[in-house]
């Protein structure tokens, strides 16, 4: 940017003390002559921008100028954009901590994995598995231990052994069960060669005789067990075992929360494979100078047909993605959406604030334009200094993030969540990615404003004060009197008439999108009708509070709409926590007929089951008249993997309701199974049709269908008897035992009856049918909190928006706060008067994510029920409502508070004087 000095500026400086010749801004002499006659009018306007025109350099070029006058600009108004940076740093640090601990928690699990299989160069396992729909892993088949000989004569073959695993629960001091709610509980045979076997003993010894078992640290310190200690394993049946080692997997006390009995091979046998000589694989020892590629290469001749093998390797990065492949993207993608809600909140927060200073500049901006500045470059002075605090809110978020990741990483292990240990990973991704979005969220959040300030008239220069053009535009409730019937017509398209989850969620973006543009339009009743009562409560103050609240609806639109969507995010999830709720309810007490229910843990896939023998000890109770268990398998019918439920089919008719049965239950025998209504649609079947079943054991067999039935809320899709199962079953369980008492049985009686006999079987909890279906809804309440917790993030930023326009507001207003206070109104009367504001605010913000989230709550309800057999229950429950309600209004007089305390202590003289 070139500079030339103007004799309009001076001849206005010498005239004004502030460059007000340039209020014409036609020439030099045109300057000179409106210098002389604006005098004190357009002077005290380009007082405010620091003596523009006084012999100062006038902008013509394009760029360095307007860098130096907006880094002055900063300087000078470091407080205008306080909320500004806040928000920034906040966005930028939850998304940052999020991507540098999930880098983190990759690297160790790589790490401990690599570590805990170093001495295994090859694993040998069938190469074929059977998985389930809405599974991700698949249920392989055992291979014979007699292939370890096999293998140990293949030249390059150091060591073989066979590496048995299953489910298998430890129960702790207390009698409790240890793990179970999520990571999976294991036992396997301890395996004697150091090389081979993942765990290392710390403390003991390895098992040598039948009963004897090596634990890991981790599971030892959370059951309060030491080493000569006698406990029972579930393998769902009980075995009373003695702990005579603690071992630890690769340097670590545990596998993050996973457990892990070490039986010797016999037991392990017994236990855990449906007969003996069988394993889940063999883990395999090269020769020294043998690499592991070239071992599997010479490995794949000497194995049967069905079997593969695959390197140390890869194993290791195989098992290390199933965790990281699924539980950490899971987690770093939750905490991601929660990072883009903050960000997207934080880019209403900034835009208004950018869109108040711009009105505020705007002589300022007007005097540049007549002295010569162009659009572009106005518009790019605005935009240097969003990018200049975008840069530095940025920076800083970046070492927010890192302290977030530390902090995670110690406060996992003191919730119950042992993440193995590591150094913190900092990769290039983690750090420029939420840099780069922290600035453009920033820029683009306030390029709007920046183009408005670049189309400021220099004759502006020449007005008392800043015309606020604010109100809701013709266009605005024209477009958004479109868009809105338009998001209610797809969504309810979507969930009503024609089922798909991609109109309905068309339609609940489409709705955000119209209740922002039609905020400005919204907030103009809405403040009226919510602040009405304030007129007869607060008298003249709360009159005031609420026209304060409607001069600007643009503005009250668009402070309100960062909470607004954070109000609405939280609604979101709750009516849709629920409404799972209610369903469970309604599942529970629709298809389980039972009057009490055995089970394991219904949140992830951790815990052994149940013995399948619990159920018919259960049943010889004089107190109980119907006592089934629910057992799980898998197998392909017609070639697709589906999920069977292995039961007693007329027991399991009295227990739980299944709706319109076609054909009969009591004749499944060992050939016959019965399925759904809507499996029999998909597969084609009928009653009297035969479908091939093939099992994980390899073999496949022919079954008629027997029963078609109409409800799998609980029960499932597929049902064969134990018998039909037996021959194909591997570690057989139950997941669920329902039982019906007697007539003249009381349900306390009942209870302790049954509670008697689930003691010998590893002590499980006895739910009444309210209980389980509470208990099954568990879930539901940890990770509404966890929301919660995270959304308040959300609200944080929204506040500090809040806070931060109404700050520039009450500089907007010096002079008509000090001609209030000057006609008597006190400080404690402009304080309430600023807080009410505020509070009107947060309430308008409040109501709207309220309606917001419960449409968006209702669509998301009735898109999942369309794509499920589950029929899903809407539900609103009005007392988490009414609190979210009071967070919201809280918030808002929060956000009120420190404003009110300036507006209360500027002086009243200075004040009236302000322009």
């Amino acid at each position: 940017m070139s500079t030339t000095r103007s004799p309009a500026g001076a001849g206005a400086g010498a005239g004004a003390g502030a460059g007000a010749g340039a209020g014409a801004g036609a020439g030099a002499g045109a300057g000179a002559g409106a210098g002389a006659g604006a005098g004190a009018g357009a002077g005290a306007g380009a007082g405010a921008g620091d003596g523009a025109g006084a012999g100062r350099p006038t902008p013509t070029g394009p760029t360095g100028p307007a860098l130096r006058l907006s880094l002055t600009s900063l300087r000078g108004h470091k407080r205008r954009f306080a909320g500004t940076f806040f928000a920034v740093l906040l966005g930028v640090a939850f998304l940052a901590g999020t991507l540098v601990m999930g880098d983190t928690l990759r690297a160790s699990f790589d790490t401990m994995f690599g570590d805990a299989t170093r001495g295994t160069d090859a694993v040998v396992r069938s190469a074929s598995t059977i998985t389930a729909p809405g599974e991700s892993q698949g249920v392989r088949r055992s291979v014979d231990t007699a292939l370890v000989g096999r293998i140990e004569k293949v030249p390059g073959v150091a060591a073989a052994a066979p590496d048995i695993q299953g489910a298998g629960q430890l129960i702790g001091k207390d009698g409790d069960p240890i793990g179970g709610q999520g990571p999976p509980t294991l036992a396997g045979n301890w395996i004697a060669d150091p090389e081979l076997n993942p765990y290392r003993l710390a403390e003991g010894r390895a098992p040598a005789r039948s009963g004897e078992v090596v634990v890991n640290r981790g599971a030892a310190e959370s059951g309060d067990l030491e080493v000569g200690d006698t406990t029972t394993l579930r393998t769902p049946d009980p075995v009373e075992v003695t702990i005579v080692g603690l071992a630890t997997f690769g340097g670590q006390d545990g596998m993050a929360q996973t457990t892990f009995a070490g039986l010797t091979q016999a037991d392990a046998e017994r236990y855990l494979m449906p007969e003996p000589d069988r394993a889940a694989s063999v883990q395999v020892r090269a020769e020294p100078g043998i690499g592991q590629r070239e071992l599997v290469d010479r490995l794949a001749p000497a194995l049967p047909e069905g079997t593969e093998a695959l390197t140390g390797q890869e194993s290791a990065a195989e098992s290390s993605d199933m965790i990281s492949g699924q539980f950490l993207t899971l987690f770093t993608t939750f905490l991601l959406v929660f990072s883009g809600i903050a960000l997207l909140v934080a880019t209403f927060s900034i835009h208004n604030t950018f869109v108040i200073v711009v009105a505020q500049r705007t002589r300022e901006n007007a005097l540049l334009r007549a002295l010569g500045a162009s659009r572009g470059q106005v518009t790019a002075a605005t935009l240097t200094e969003a990018g200049a605090v975008a840069v530095v809110a940025s920076a800083a978020g970046l070492a927010g993030g890192i302290g977030i990741a530390v902090g995670l990483q110690a406060l996992f292990p003191a919730i119950g969540f042992p993440f193995p240990e590591g150094d913190l990973v900092l990769s290039g991704t983690s750090m420029l990615l939420p840099l780069a979005v922290g600035v453009v969220v920033c820029v683009a959040s306030a390029l709007l404003p920046a183009v408005r300030a670049g189309r400021t008239a220099p004759l502006a220069a020449l007005r008392e004060a800043a015309v606020d053009q604010s109100a809701a535009s013709r266009a605005r409730v024209v477009v958004g009197a479109v868009l809105a019937p338009t998001a209610v017509a797809l969504a309810l398209t979507g969930v009503l008439v024609s089922p798909s989850v991609l109109l309905a969620g068309a339609g609940a973006v489409l709705a955000l999108v119209a209740f922002v543009v039609l905020g400005p339009v919204a907030s103009t009743w809405a403040v009226r009708i919510i602040g009405g009562p304030l007129d007869q409560l607060r008298g003249v103050t709360g009159s005031l509070a609420r026209r304060n609240a409607l001069r600007s609806p643009k503005r009250t639109a668009a402070t309100a709409s960062a909470l607004m969507i954070g109000v609405a995010v939280v609604s979101l999830f709750t009516v849709f926590g629920a409404s799972l709720k209610a369903t469970m309810d309604q599942t529970v007490s629709r298809s389980f007929a039972g009057d009490v229910a055995v089970s394991t843990p219904s949140f992830g896939a951790g815990g052994s089951g149940l013995s399948p023998r619990l159920a018919p000890a259960v049943a010889e109770r004089p107190e109980v008249a119907t006592a089934v268990g629910l057992g799980r398998g898998v197998a392909e019918v017609n070639g697709e993997g589906r999920e069977l439920t292995v039961t007693d089919p007329v027991a399991l008719a009295k227990s739980f309701d299944l709706g319109t049965v076609e054909g009969s239950l009591n004749g499944l025998g060992d050939d016959g199974i019965a399925l759904t209504r809507g499996e029999a649609d998909a597969q084609h079947l009928t009653v009297g049709d035969r479908a091939e079943l093939a099992f994980t054991d390899g073999k496949k067999d022919t079954f008629t269908v027997r029963a078609v039935y109409g409800r799998s809320e609980l029960v499932g899709d597929y049902v064969i008897t134990r018998d039909a199962w037996a021959p194909h079953r591997g570690q057989d369980s139950d997941t669920l035992v329902s039982v019906t008492f007697k007539d003249g049985v009381s349900a306390a009686d009942g209870k302790h009856a049954v509670s008697a006999v689930a003691k010998a079987y590893g002590n499980p909890e006895v739910q009444t049918r309210d209980e389980y279906a509470r208990s099954a809804a568990g879930g539901i309440d940890m990770m509404l909190t966890l929301v919660y917790a995270l959304l308040a993030l959300a609200v944080l930023i929204a506040l500090l928006g809040i806070a931060n326009t109404l700050t520039l507001a009450m500089h907007e207003r010096t002079r008509e706060l000090g001609l209030l206070r000057a006609v008597g109104q006190t400080r404690g009367q402009l304080r309430a008067m600023v807080r009410w504001e505020s509070v009107l605010v947060a309430a308008f913000g409040t109501a709207g994510g309220l309606a917001l989230g419960g449409f968006l709550g209702w669509v998301l309800v009735k898109a999942s029920d369309g794509a499920s057999d589950t029929a899903f229950a809407f539900a609103l429950p009005p007392a988490q409502l009414a609190v979210v309600t009071l967070v919201g209004l809280a918030a808002g007089a929060l956000a009120g508070l420190r404003p009110a305390r300036r507006a209360a202590r500027l002086d009243v003289l200075r004040a009236i004087a302000a322009e």
